[in-house]
């Protein structure tokens, strides 16, 4: 029986040795202050953490791309904001972005 014991333990060491190692925690994306526009956009887009939500979103010249699945709706900047100018229905965010990339000016930077 102690035998039997003890090839168990070792076993068990051995076991745990080899064990795959545990994969790193997500890095963390928040950033440290959201404008309140934004926070109420992301709990209505989410049903106030009822649902889940997967997006992808680009800025190339002066358009924002927002990716959802049913489509992308592209934005135009207008000098003080984004503002909707058209959904693609069924576009990927690469299509889109292909779709845009003819030369326009860069949208100027934030103040």
């Amino acid at each position: 029986m102690r035998r039997f014991m003890t090839a168990l333990l070792v076993f068990f060491a051995a076991a745990s040795a080899f064990a795959a190692p545990k994969a790193p925690a997500p890095k963390a994306v928040a950033p440290p202050a959201i404008p309140h526009a934004v926070a109420m956009f992301m709990a209505t887009l989410s049903g106030d953490g009822k649902t889940k939500v997967t997006y992808a979103a680009a800025a190339h010249g002066t358009r924002f791309f927002f990716e959802e699945s049913s489509g992308v709706t592209v934005y135009s900047f207008d000098g003080d904001g984004y503002r909707k100018s058209e959904f693609l229905k069924g576009a990927t965010l690469a299509k889109a972005l292909k779709k845009y990339s003819g030369a326009e000016p860069a949208a100027p930077a934030a103040k």
